[in-house]
């Protein structure tokens, strides 16, 4: 029900955000954002823990077009293969699901067949959400049926042939998918049980910090290893590497923070996890935040060494250029020594995202800038100005290599081709 081709990352992008250098987020002001209500129904009836589910899962973020009514459809997810278009979900009988039972809603979470028993594209992660419980599957499933309908003809999907065959996913389902609810593991808490329930299913957030193949599948045993989001030109970070995003240092409250108000001391989201966090990971409870955070800060560190400093790499010339750009452009938010004034102005020094092997990330913020979501918990988020205007090729790289390795980072040099080639990007 979010981004299924890996465009957006359930839980997502906390390293990769971490300290400015983060996905690039469509230039929207905080002040274009409106913070929703939090629902005034009790939480113990069934539609409105329905309601709190669909917000974990992000289900509205896929399900809506911009502009467009809640859950009506028709928001486009380009891929590799081509434009996938998200169906109506409201109650109406003739465009929607009106006329699904609980039980087809359930094979669908489960077994990723529609009613009629077509095979889904995986856009719509049911590799995730097979580990969905059928009670919480009913839960969404009251709660849609609640939201009003609308009658709006769902799209065909744009692909290319052969990938507009759905017999051919047959294969993929044979190499990506395992049917199956989630199974506690019993020498583990409560605690962190519900976490990897939420982590590994309606959050489906491996779907975007796991690098995919050509098929646009992954393996569990390369979960939340990080990569590429295919057709995105956004790089998801390893959330177990010390090289890149790993968890296992972090306070939980750091974590807690990150998610709910995507804003911490560690961190600051921008980019596609700002969208999710401002539709679903902020309207999460303390319980389940805290829960989703132990199980991240658990998963299995590969232990390699922190990179170590880089600057010996970059030309004396290179280095003066993006120092007196930095001084004149960014030391202003984020300090002279790049230790910053978090959490509103987030630290480049000593920041794993800024000294990732990849340098879109940086590089991306660096043009487009962006902004954190306006959260309940952080009303008056503060943002990143883009500098694509104001910046050359090899100004960008300059300053972009300056902050990859100042201070003692670990980053390697940026070129002006590799600025060049994500400025192209940002202006499609």
């Amino acid at each position: 029900m979010r981004r299924g081709t890996r465009i957006l990352l359930g839980l997502g992008a906390l390293g990769v955000v971490a300290g400015g250098a983060a996905l690039l987020w469509d230039y929207q002001p905080w002040n274009k954002l409106q913070v929703a209500a939090p629902s005034a129904a009790p939480r113990n009836d069934v539609i409105s823990r329905g309601e709190y589910l669909a917000r974990v899962g992000d289900c509205v973020a896929c399900h809506t077009a911009p502009g467009g009514r809640e859950f009506a459809g028709l928001r486009q997810m380009a891929t590799p293969f081509g434009s996938i278009y998200a169906p109506n979900v409201t109650p109406d009988d003739e465009t929607g699901i009106g006329t699904w039972t609980a039980d087809d809603f359930y094979r669908m979470m489960h077994t990723g067949r529609s009613k009629k028993g077509e095979v889904l594209y995986p856009a719509m992660p049911y590799a995730n959400y097979t580990k969905v419980t059928r009670e919480d599957s009913d839960a969404i499933y009251a709660y849609l049926m609640s939201v009003p309908p609308v009658k709006q003809p769902n799209r065909p999907h744009e692909l290319r042939f052969p990938f507009n065959q759905r017999e051919l996913l047959v294969g993929w389902r044979t190499l990506y998918f395992k049917q199956g609810v989630y199974e506690a593991d019993t020498k583990q808490s409560k605690e962190w049980n519900r976490g990897a329930y939420l982590v590994q299913g309606l959050g489906h957030c491996s779907m975007c910090h796991t690098a995919v193949s050509a098929l646009g599948g992954s393996r569990d045993q390369q979960a939340f290893s990080g990569g590429m989001i295919p057709n995105q030109n956004w790089y998801a970070p390893s959330l177990t590497s010390n090289r890149e995003a790993g968890l296992g240092e972090w306070d939980i409250k750091d974590i807690t923070d990150l998610l709910q108000a995507g804003a911490s001391k560690r961190a600051t989201v921008y980019g596609p996890m700002a969208e999710v966090t401002f539709h679903s990971l902020q309207y999460i409870n303390d319980e389940d935040a805290r829960a989703m955070a132990v199980y991240l800060k658990s998963l299995p560190p590969k232990n390699e060494p922190l990179p170590t400093p880089q600057a010996q790499m970059v030309a004396p010339g290179t280095m003066e250029s993006g120092r007196r750009i930095y001084a004149k452009q960014c030391a202003m938010c984020h300090g002279d020594e790049g230790k910053g004034y978090p959490p509103a102005f987030p630290p480049l020094a000593n920041n794993q995202s800024i000294e990732m092997a990849s340098p879109v990330n940086a590089v991306r913020m660096i043009l487009n800038g962006g902004y954190a979501p306006a959260t309940h918990r952080n009303p008056r988020p503060y943002g990143m100005p883009p500098f694509a205007h104001l910046l050359n090729d090899e100004e960008i790289a300059a300053v972009a290599t300056y902050v990859r390795v100042a201070w003692g980072n670990g980053g390697t040099p940026v070129t002006p081709a590799q600025a060049n080639a994500l400025r192209s990007v940002t202006q499609e």
